[in-house]
């Protein structure tokens, strides 16, 4: 099989998570600046036999689109540019970033780590990625 890459879009930077060959575990890569995203992804893809990627989609309380997809879409239709074989999908992104903050706490990392922003954009991606797995099971 093949795995299924999560991309948790950020302004600045954005966490990327991915699946086991077998599709079944979720795992946090890497954290990107976003400007050097798409040679990232274009490059892991070259390296890895990728079916799936999943783009966080920031969607507010009442159902609307946030402010962040305006550069969202465009890298969105970029990427089902760039990968016309392969799925590219939205997921509902809500909660994943203050998830991954109590994912944090919980598992006990000190409150310096907590406030590395890039960790929590790479737990966030992975957080989206469970959730979608769990939805297409």
């Amino acid at each position: 099989m093949s795995r299924i890459l999560a991309i948790d879009y950020g302004q600045k930077r954005t966490g990327i998570a991915v699946t086991d060959t077998l599709q079944m575990i979720a795992n946090g890569l890497t954290t990107v600046d976003t400007r050097e995203l798409e040679k990232f992804i274009v490059d892991y893809m070259a390296q890895e036999d990728v079916s799936t990627i999943v783009v966080g989609k920031p969607t507010q309380m009442n159902g609307e689109n946030s402010e962040n997809m305006k550069r969202i879409e465009p890298f969105f239709n970029r990427l089902k540019k760039l990968f016309p074989n392969k799925e590219v999908t939205y997921y509902d992104e809500r909660f994943t970033s203050v998830l991954a903050h109590q994912a944090m706490l919980q598992s006990g990392i000190g409150k310096k780590a907590r406030q590395n922003k890039a960790l929590v954009d790479k737990i966030s991606a992975t957080i989206i990625l469970e959730d979608y797995l769990q939805s297409i099971r």
